[in-house]
């Protein structure tokens, strides 16, 4: 999406599948395997650096958040889209139902709470780290970047069912970060 507006993209990620996936969709991307923990980039390299639901997915957030702003130029821009830290803390699925099988309210526990979960998604099984909003506001606040932007948008489009029921409980969020 971002090479489409004209804009360099490089991208990485530590799953060789999703690199080749990336690569095959895209043969004319720059898709390499690395991971942002330890980031193969100069500092000040990037005037745009975007994590899209990736942060849930790294066992070692601390690094990576320094490493975003590390590589990050300054002026330049950190856009994250996550999911949110409710849809992480949730019991189960989430939803408790009635006995009618009725959608009655979304569960969450412990969500203070920092931990690990294996997830499958399609055919690849990850893991997944629930952390509170708090953690990522205050590693990005303490890596020196300010928050110039933050949303939980609602679902639009689509199956007008489905979106009523991501728009019942928030979902992703999405925050910019710049570096001064």
């Amino acid at each position: 999406m971002l090479r489409t507006r004209g804009i360099e993209v490089i991208g990485i990620d530590p799953t060789v599948r999703l690199i080749e996936e990336a690569s095959r969709r895209d043969p004319d991307g720059d898709y390499r395997l690395g991971l942002a923990e330890a980031l193969p980039f100069a500092d000040d390299a990037f005037d745009l650096v975007v994590s899209y639901l990736s942060l849930i997915d790294i066992p070692h957030l601390a690094p990576a958040i320094f490493e975003m702003a590390r590589v990050l130029a300054p002026g330049g821009t950190v856009l994250i889209a996550n999911l949110t830290s409710f849809s992480t803390a949730s019991v189960a699925s989430g939803w408790q139902h009635g006995e009618n099988g009725e959608r009655l309210h979304f569960a969450i526990d412990r969500y203070l709470d920092e931990r690990a979960e294996q997830v499958r998604r399609d055919s690849i099984e990850v893991v997944n780290h629930h952390r509170p909003l708090s953690t990522y506001m205050q590693l990005l606040l303490g890596a020196g970047r300010h928050l110039t932007h933050f949303d939980e948008p609602r679902a639009i489009g689509g199956d007008q069912h489905k979106a009523a029921t991501y728009n019942r409980v928030p979902y992703a969020f999405i925050m910019t970060w710049r570096k001064s």
